[in-house]
């Protein structure tokens, strides 16, 4: 048995950061595939699991017992601990990178997830819903790049777990209707996480959820 299980799903962006996480720290894990769009995630069996009916979740197979929790950024929060990897050096960056979460989970993930779900795979690019949580998306997309003008990274002079939280969505570009042209920072900061070494794409770390 692997020392990680995660539950996932490759077209899940917030599976592909714990996913992205235990790969870049060279970590033995196995993916355990979860079909969403079948509907698993609302099963009793799954609820009983994570009471969110939500992916990813992460299982580490511990000595003492195996030890479970859910939602991408405490998962990252977890794994920086223990690896000491993409982690805070300083008080300073520990609250920053914990404020860059923050803003991730409750603005960019939250409207850019929202958005491809439904004006990709539901088909509804054009319902005025959509377009709003779109116009919202491409709002915390302009914070983004803001801030990434001028600087390599998002928390501290190093990649760190803000990074691979905030990246989660954005390597399917126009599948959120994005051009990195129009915000030439990110495509920059996204293009250096494509360089670290043993990076690699959703799709070759999990598999589909259809």
């Amino acid at each position: 048995m692997a020392e990680f299980t995660l539950y996932c799903f490759s077209e899940s962006g917030n599976s592909y950061k714990p996913a992205l996480m235990l790969t870049l720290c060279g970590a033995d894990w196995q993916a355990r595939g979860v079909e969403f769009f079948k509907g698993e995630t609302r099963s009793p069996e799954y609820r009983a699991v994570n009471v969110m009916g939500e992916a990813p979740i992460l299982v580490h197979h511990r000595d003492e017992g195996d030890f479970t929790l859910s939602q991408s950024g405490a998962i990252l929060l977890y794994l920086a601990r223990h690896f000491g990897r993409f982690s805070h050096e300083t008080e300073a960056e520990e609250f920053e990178i914990l404020r860059w979460i923050l803003f991730d989970n409750h603005k960019l993930t939250s409207y850019t997830a929202t958005e491809r779900f439904m004006r990709h795979f539901r088909g509804k690019k054009g319902d005025p819903a959509a377009e709003f949580i779109y116009s919202r998306a491409q709002d915390a997309w302009k914070v983004l790049e803001t801030h990434l003008a001028g600087r390599e990274w998002v928390a501290a002079a190093r990649p760190t777990i803000a990074d691979l939280s905030l990246c989660g969505y954005l390597f399917w570009p126009q599948q959120i209707d994005a051009d990195w042209k129009d915000y030439p920072a990110i495509g920059h900061w996204l293009d250096r996480i494509r360089n670290l070494p043993g990076w690699a794409a959703p799709e070759a770390l999990m598999p589909t959820g259809q």
